[in-house]
């Protein structure tokens, strides 16, 4: 069972991670990890604190010679910007007096967080809950995507809207033009009005949302399973991705539009053999998003997430005081405008992971080349079936 946990404040140390579950003799690499983490600091809209941040993920264990051993892979990743909070996030009660966060923010996880666990001061709760945190989880990504390569699977995303701004997809995206973009956004006249969005937003003191696609090619026929509710693969897939800090919404394949067709307008036709091509058992459609009855059907697994707005914004919306209950301005940190961009690369790594997990429950393996073994038997046998076999 692959599996990971995360660890680490916004402003703490480090962010650090532990990935158990990687089959033995993987080829891993520090620079391979580093190229995600860089894709995810990039970005049209994102704040100063990536400027101070160079996040580069250290292996600490579970890596010799440049391959796994099958043992816990240990990460930690630095926080250059701890260097400017050692006391505010100081390990030992500091010797004078703790400022303390009190004004709430609408839309984090500030009032809860602080309800939750009896906390008289929001930072404890902002630092974990911060989205600093996906730095840890798109280094586990890396570490699952470098695993899904070695059995064709390749994972992408692309930005589908920003605000008001969306782009008509129309098809498999060029994942080159996508790369070049500062928004993520393969068509280059919707790019610029993306921009002008954002810039003003960044003027009105706002933030703004969207709409971001991921998707997942090469990836077999019957990952997942209908048996039970918690190993569907779609549910593991909207759950890897709700998880994302500002998401609210996640659809698979056509999702909410299939809601208002008729069945006849909305099923998957299964092609004959003759035009199967390379892959075998093809659709002439994919409004499924590669996933039927909570598995996966072998076309593309194509997922949508939405994103609000960030709770972090310079225009404070009035709010109340946590330790008077009176009316303040919401706390403001330095923060991002956009993170729609970013988020891609985020979605991505949580698709990795969760595609991972179900790849490796198919087909197991405590060192690669049985995985592999498991996975070419099984390929042998997904033809047509004369005769019930």
């Amino acid at each position: 069972m692959l599996r990971f946990l995360t660890a680490g404040e916004s402003h703490g140390k480090a962010l650090s991670a532990i990935v158990e579950g990687v089959p033995a003799g993987l080829p891993l690499s520090e620079d391979y990890i580093a190229a995600d983490l860089r894709r995810r600091q990039a970005g049209y809209g994102r704040g100063q604190r990536q400027e101070i941040e160079q996040d580069r993920a250290q292996i600490i264990s579970g890596v010799r010679y440049g391959l796994t051993l099958g043992s816990p892979i240990a990460l930690s990743i630095e926080n250059r910007d701890w260097a400017n909070w050692q006391e505010v996030m100081a390990v030992e009660l500091p010797p004078g007096p703790v400022e303390k966060v009190t004004g709430l923010r609408p839309g984090h996880a500030d009032l809860p967080g602080v309800i939750k666990y009896l906390q008289d001061d929001v930072r404890p709760v902002l630092e974990r809950a911060s989205a600093r945190e996906t730095a840890a989880r798109v280094a586990v990504g890396a570490v699952c995507r470098r695993l899904l390569e070695e059995f064709g699977v390749r994972v992408h995303s692309h930005t589908v809207a920003i605000g008001g701004v969306e782009v008509q997809v129309k098809g498999e995206p060029d994942w080159e033009a996508v790369e070049r973009s500062p928004v993520r956004c393969a068509d280059p006249a919707v790019e610029k009005v993306m921009i002008e969005a954002i810039d003003a937003a960044r003027s009105d003191g706002d933030s703004l949302g969207g709409l971001l696609e991921v998707w997942a090619t090469g990836v077999p026929i019957g990952l997942g399973s209908h048996v039970h509710w918690d190993r569907r693969i779609d549910g593991l897939l909207a759950q890897a991705l709700v998880s994302i800090q500002s998401v609210k919404g996640v659809e698979i394949g056509g999702g909410f539009g299939l809601a208002r067709q008729r069945g006849s307008q909305v099923q998957d036709v299964i092609l004959p053999v003759a035009e199967w091509g390379e892959r075998p058992w093809r659709r002439a459609s994919n409004r499924a998003g590669g996933t039927e009855g909570g598995m996966t059907n072998g076309e593309p697994v194509v997922a949508r997430a939405a994103l609000k707005p960030i709770s972090t914004i310079p225009k404070a919306l009035p709010s109340a005081d946590l330790a008077t209950g009176e009316q303040v301005p919401a706390h403001y940190e330095r923060a991002d405008v956009c993170v729609v961009p970013a988020a891609g690369v985020i979605a991505e790594a949580m698709v990795c992971i969760a595609l991972a997990q179900a790849l490796l429950e198919k087909f197991g393996g405590d060192h690669l080349e049985e995985t592999r073994r498991n996975w070419q038997a099984y390929l042998k046998t997904i033809g047509p079936r004369a005769g019930g076999q």
